[in-house]
């Protein structure tokens, strides 16, 4: 059994080549077994599985592959939301430390914004959408409020599990952290794009409002 974490030094070898060679065989199949007992785990679950299809479909992180989808199924934890629970709220600091992958149920996506009191809902999300990436990675305060508008069930990733599945299977959890930033990228430029729409829109309107009424 290892009694510490690895490190790089684990990975280098100062002796002859036969027991460098012998040691990165030995961690090699450490790294393995304890993949395939984590994906033991969840064999024959009809629900880690339609977790996965849902992680890697085109909803949620297309990037990645299904063998790593049902990888990244073991870290995660399954979760049940009450109906009309708010279970991330706007400007948050503390609970920013998770992902949400929703499997069952509807959540409304909700913000505040200039010179209004009361949120505006931005959108409504379901089945195979994932919620709160960005936090995972930044841990930067909500920057929308999230309520279950019926019973949800859903897998959770926090980012410890996170950092553990970066300990234990680097090439995995790179290739969710490059989907991850993909999807927050592809989010950034749907906004850019719907910015430059309203921008349009606020000139047609003021040229028709100087066209009726002139000074």
């Amino acid at each position: 059994m290892l009694q510490r974490s690895l490190s790089y030094s684990d990975f280098t070898c100062n002796a002859p080549a036969g027991p460098c060679l012998f040691r990165m065989s030995l961690l090699k199949n450490i790294f393995v077994n304890d993949r395939n007992q984590r994906l033991r785990s969840i064999e024959g679950s009809a629900a880690a599985e339609r977790a996965a299809e849902m992680l890697c479909a085109p909803s949620a992180l297309l990037q990645l592959s299904p063998d790593d989808a049902r990888t990244v199924v073991t870290y995660m934890k399954p979760h049940r939301v009450a109906e009309g629970v708010t279970f991330i709220r706007e400007g948050d600091t503390q609970d920013t430390g998770f992902m949400m992958l929703v499997l069952d149920g509807e959540v409304t996506i909700e913000t505040i914004v200039v010179s209004r009191t009361q949120p505006i809902t931005v959108t409504v999300l379901g089945p195979g959408s994932l919620i709160g990436e960005m936090g995972l990675l930044d841990g930067e305060p909500r920057s929308a409020s999230c309520t279950a508008i019926s019973n949800l069930r859903c897998a959770i990733l926090t980012r410890e599990a996170l950092s553990q599945l970066l300990e234990d299977d680097p090439q995995t959890a790179a290739k969710l952290m490059m989907a991850i930033s993909l999807r927050i990228a592809e989010r950034m430029r749907e906004n850019q794009e719907k910015l430059k729409m309203y921008a349009q829109l606020t000139q047609a309107m003021n040229e028709e409002i100087n066209a009726l009424m002139p000074l």
